[in-house]
């Protein structure tokens, strides 16, 4: 009797693993935080702006310095970019970090300059925000911590972001010299996003990478929630470039370089939607680059199956729970099979 029991058990562990993977274990056992915005980012390899609060006092304006390090609150309608729509992007005012596009500006009626998507997740930090009896999701910089505003769920489609932020603690590059000047963006998917991270974070040039969601349609999704396949989501890596260390076209080639992409909702045994490969381009210039890599590849014969990888416009970055950000590191070298 006790040996039927071993065996039902072992049969019961077997299944469960072939459905769930082993990844899909760790959603089911994992008890973390739901959200990345419960606390402080960890693993983050932002070089950061460190000043006393007398420097910063030093530097800024009174109306800087206390928005920005007492956590004040400029009056609605008085700051300088809520009723500014030129091109370019915004920048900390306090150290200079890439904030926001002009592209996701909007105006929410409310009187503070309104985003519905960040310049890039690596650059902010999201802390919870209990002063007014209510929780509010604060953001910060996160080159220097500085107190940008905050962020709500009560934006346009399809994020539904409503970055809501403080004029003063932003300043503004036009277009063609931030082009010039700044660091790029890149979102990729390729598999499971814990060993494509690490992958990507070893490329020369790459500056900073971030774990999510993207490509989906449900708005703050949770990774439990993505793992089922049914927001749409795929497991994305953000990546932060140096253009004049790697070209966009150099990062797009070694990233089908990193994984097999004539597998079709899936790469190796993690199978479903969330691990497709996608590029989501942010602009025309990254589809044209994309697409014309993609061609490439096929035509000259490297790949024998068809080469299935999407390329879709950008619509939105969630940033992945704290768990599974620079999770490669923090579990010394345990990836996944991809990797």
């Amino acid at each position: 009797m006790l040996k039927f029991y071993q065996k039902a058990i072992i049969l019961g562990l077997s299944l469960l693993l072939s459905w769930t993977g082993w990844k899909g274990l760790n959603a089911l056992f994992y008890q973390g935080a739901s959200s990345a915005f419960n606390q402080s980012p960890e693993g983050q390899t932002m070089k950061k702006v460190n000043k006393s609060l007398e420097e910063w006092k030093e530097e800024l304006t009174p109306e800087q310095f206390r928005v920005m390090f007492q956590k004040g609150t400029e009056k609605p309608f008085s700051g300088r970019y809520n009723d500014f729509w030129e091109e370019g992007i915004y920048l900390c005012a306090a150290c200079g970090t890439p904030l926001f596009r002009s592209e996701d500006k909007y105006d929410h009626r409310t009187g503070w300059p309104s985003f519905k998507e960040s310049f890039a997740e690596a650059n902010l930090e999201y802390h919870d925000d209990l002063s007014l009896g209510t929780h509010r999701i604060e953001v910060r910089c996160g080159g220097c911590g500085a107190h940008l505003g905050h962020l709500f769920y009560d934006g346009p489609a399809p994020t539904g972001k409503h970055y809501c932020l403080n004029s003063v603690a932003l300043n503004f590059k036009p277009a063609e010299d931030a082009r010039k000047e700044l660091p790029q963006v890149a979102t990729l998917a390729a598999g499971c996003f814990w060993g494509v991270e690490y992958s990507l974070s070893q490329i020369k040039g790459v500056l900073e990478t971030t774990v999510g969601y993207s490509g989906g349609k449900v708005i703050n999704p949770t990774y439990q929630q993505v793992l089922t396949g049914r927001t749409g989501h795929a497991e994305a890596v953000q990546v932060v470039f140096d253009p004049t260390v790697i070209s966009y076209e150099q990062l797009i080639r070694k990233f089908f370089e990193l994984h097999d992409p004539t597998q079709y909702n899936r790469q190796g045994p993690d199978v479903g939607s969330n691990y497709r490969s996608a590029i989501f381009y942010h602009d025309q210039e990254q589809r044209k680059i994309a697409e014309k890599v993609k061609a490439e590849l096929q035509q000259n014969g490297k790949y024998r199956k068809k080469i299935v990888t999407e390329i879709a416009p950008f619509r939105g970055f969630y940033r992945a729970e704290e768990y599974h950000q620079k999770y490669y590191q923090k579990k010394l070298g345990l990836s996944c099979s991809n990797e």
